[in-house]
């Protein structure tokens, strides 16, 4: 008979305990001890890739270790929630959803708690939003609610300044004690005293915005930024708290950030991941001139990858790195994005909307009809190194528009799929040929994969989808 849901996640828990107790000592059978537990079909390549850190002891077996160094009363909690009921339990039930419903089921639920923000940086789709909008505790406890229900057990806050809501966000932690939180913060309110709520709660990780040097970071963000971000590490890093780093790259600021300098220097503040954002020009204010070149961001390509291999930090470049995922991850495939408004959009940048979260529910509007044309359009391209609607197949975003209906969601100043494609056409064609080239590069390390076709990095629904859509 199957584990029930309570049983596997009790014996989960008990491994994570047995290797919190002597982590040296026991992560060479953890693998092994997983592999009994766990259907060999459930996350395969990441366990094989666990598997593999731990024999080798490569830079990612060192950053494990590191993970063992935070603060032991928060790092077992945290531990359990991503590994047991966000990932080996939740991974399933989004799967079943996935075929029960026929539509996407999100990985993770991006919301915005707030509108405000104490900041103004160029770049961020935040500040085009305006300071007056909120979604309530009550609104986003239900959205949780539903997103549990479903399977999704992680939720990252990002806004507006989200932490201008912390008590709230903090007591959500307290009643969701099987879900995971993660914000996106400039990091000026960290301070002692929420460093003992994260402390107390123990699931929730905040991933600072940080673009580099200090001249760089106070360009963007405003003066003396750079210096408050590094205060709020140093705090964190003294209480052994695990954080990371979110940085938009630009033409401005990527000649900078693709160092192996920042990279240290994000590993030495005690950073433990780095999300790397693609500047995307959205808003009528944002500049298409600070999008990255082709040649910035194909030595981002290789950047990253590179110190994929060398250094103890977690990356993801989120518009590089399609072909690991089977191309755009947005329209609930993986994620979604929620507004303070309670809008509903496919993704952080895509700012349309058929669906409010005040008016229908999560599945509602999954089912929506802009979230259906995503489904039933995925992957935009067959190279993921170009996946996506708006920046790499710019027509594909303002097609699913007009056929679904959608209107525009800008809290501050609607932009038409078409103004903004005027932005982002240029760019696609200059990338189209780089993007291409790299591709089909037989010495790429990611060429055999390749070979797999537009399907490479899909899950089983989607390929039960590509059946029914016969695509």
């Amino acid at each position: 008979m199957a584990l029930t849901q309570a049983a596997e996640r009790a014996a989960l828990n008990k491994l994570i305990d047995y290797l919190d107790e002597d982590p040296k000592a026991h992560i060479d059978k953890i693998m092994a001890l997983v592999d009994r537990l766990v259907p060999e079909s459930v996350l395969t390549s990441q366990r094989r890739a666990f598997d593999t850190a731990i024999r080798e002891r490569n830079n990612w077996y060192r950053l494990m270790m590191r993970i063992f160094d935070l603060n032991p009363a928060v790092r077992t909690k945290l531990l359990k929630v991503l590994i047991a009921d966000c990932s080996i339990l939740g991974w399933p039930m989004q799967e079943k959803m996935r075929e029960e419903h026929q539509c996407n089921i999100p990985y993770a639920i991006l919301l915005d708690p707030t509108s405000a923000c104490n900041l103004h940086c160029t770049g961020c789709w935040a500040s085009e939003y305006g300071h007056a909008l909120n979604l309530s505790l009550e609104d986003i406890d239900s959205i949780i609610c539903q997103g549990k229900e479903l399977g999704c057990h992680l939720y990252i806050y990002t806004g507006g300044e989200p932490l201008v809501r912390r008590n709230d966000l903090i007591a959500l932690c307290e009643k969701h004690q099987d879900c995971a939180f993660l914000c996106f913060t400039n990091a000026t309110l960290i301070d002692e005293a929420f460093c003992q709520d994260m402390i107390r709660v123990g699931n929730f990780v905040p991933a600072i915005s940080a673009e580099g040097d200090e001249a760089t970071t106070d360009a963007r963000r405003g003066r003396g930024t750079h210096a408050k971000i590094e205060r709020a590490m140093a705090l964190l890093k003294e209480h052994g708290l695990p954080f990371g780093i979110s940085c938009c790259w630009t033409r401005e600021n990527a000649d900078t950030v693709a160092t192996e300098e920042n990279m240290d220097w994000m590993i030495g503040k005690g950073a433990l991941f780095c999300w790397y954002f693609h500047y995307m020009p959205v808003g009528a204010a944002s500049p298409a001139s600070l999008m990255p070149t082709p040649e910035q961001r194909e030595r981002m390509y290789h950047f990253v990858r590179d110190m994929r291999h060398k250094k103890d930090l977690f990356t993801l470049d989120f518009q590089n790195d399609g072909e690991y995922v089977g191309g755009c991850i947005a329209g609930g495939r993986r994620y979604l994005h929620i507004n303070a408004a309670g809008d509903v959009e496919p993704c952080v940048f895509i700012h349309y909307s058929n669906a409010n979260i005040h008016d229908v529910s999560l599945l509602e509007a999954l089912k929506s009809p802009l979230f259906m044309k995503y489904y039933e359009s995925q992957p935009f391209n067959d190279n993921h190194l170009r996946p996506c609607p708006m920046l790499e197949n710019p027509y594909e975003l303002g097609r699913m528009v007009a056929e679904s209906g959608a209107h525009g969601t800008d809290l501050v100043e609607p932009e038409t799929p078409e103004e903004l494609r005027r932005k982002t056409l240029p760019g696609a064609a200059d990338w189209k040929p780089v993007a291409e080239r790299i591709w089909r590069d037989e010495a790429d390390p990611m060429h055999a994969k390749r070979a797999e076709g537009p399907r490479q990095g899909m899950a089983e629904s989607d390929l039960k989808r590509f059946e029914r859509l016969k695509k």
